[in-house]
């Protein structure tokens, strides 16, 4: 019986086969633009920040970075004691506790409305509750400082109509927060809502069923089997409307300007006042102090909604 020699493949003298060397490069080679960009317009200024927020750099530097000098922490240190800052990190604390909750449960109750089948024209009203997510932030913050006018705005005339006189909601230390969380969870629970919905109708209906025959009300079935199956969802909602709550920025931007007072400044928009000011070494360290913020937060999300056995 005649064998038949099977020659192996060639080797470089790095003893790797040309044919995986050249598919090797050729890897490279695609994704050699990403890499690049990523590093020149990512990494670079992520690393350049740092760097600025251990040093005194301002904006008279910038002709001169390489005789700033070198502060150690005293940008962090002077961060906790400055009462601008401290305001701003309360009213952050203020927007992401209260806001997040509000959003997470009006997106829960309108996907659970949409999935119970009792709901009309259902797919007219998840285009409008979605509607908003996808509208410009600065056009729906500047309809809603027109709403919340206290001559001219929408809510003012309505309260008008059954003899309430309403106040100035922005320009109100004690509405203007409000004011904003209330806009902020209308704009964004859509996103969590069409989430929540896919998966709503994930959960087998077998499950309902068991529970119907076992006696559980709506209520209970809510409790009892929906929660408990939507917890990965509860946590990536949680995690995702957390992050972007901690980041806010537009919402005070347009509509209060961090005021009355200072009632409505958040981190955000006190890192960018800082920047305009030229204070860029204290303003990155005010970047990381808040980057550290979201980490924690996420952390803390994961260990409270974690799937447990």
């Amino acid at each position: 019986m005649a064998t038949v020699a099977v020659r192996a493949p060639a080797k470089s003298a790095a003893g790797t086969p040309p044919r995986t060397r050249r598919r090797k490069w050729t890897g490279w080679a695609f994704a050699a633009p990403f890499v690049l960009l990523f590093l020149v317009f990512s990494a670079l200024p992520v690393l350049a920040s740092l760097v600025m927020s251990v040093t005194d750099l301002r904006s008279t530097d910038l002709r001169h970075p390489l005789a700033v000098n070198f502060t150690g922490l005293d940008n962090y240190i002077r961060l906790f004691s400055d009462e601008l800052f401290l305001r701003s990190a309360l009213n952050t604390v203020v927007f992401v506790v209260v806001g997040v909750p509000l959003t997470m449960v009006i997106a829960l109750a309108a996907a659970n409305g949409l999935n119970s089948g009792l709901i009309r024209f259902r797919a007219l009203f998840r285009v409008g509750f979605y509607l908003p997510v996808v509208t410009s932030i600065v056009a729906v913050a500047v309809v809603w400082r027109f709403l919340l006018d206290p001559e001219v705005g929408l809510v003012d005339n309505l309260l008008r109509l059954i003899g309430v006189d309403g106040p100035n909601w922005l320009a109100d230390t004690s509405t203007a927060m409000p004011s904003l969380i209330v806009m902020t969870a209308w704009r964004n629970f859509g996103t969590m809502m069409v989430i929540f919905l896919a998966a709503l109708q994930s959960i087998p209906a077998d499950l309902y069923e068991a529970a119907t025959l076992d006696g559980a009300g709506r209520w209970q079935q809510f409790r009892n089997v929906t929660l408990p199956l939507l917890r990965p969802t509860l946590l990536f909602g949680a995690v995702y409307t957390g992050i972007g709550y901690l980041q806010v920025f537009e919402e005070p931007f347009v509509m209060t300007q961090g005021g009355p007072l200072s009632s409505t400044l958040s981190v955000s928009y006190h890192i960018y006042n800082q920047f305009g000011f030229g204070n860029y070494g204290y303003a990155s360290a005010a970047s990381y102090v808040l980057f550290v913020a979201i980490v924690a937060l996420s952390v803390l999300q994961f260990r409270l909604l974690r799937e447990r056995d």
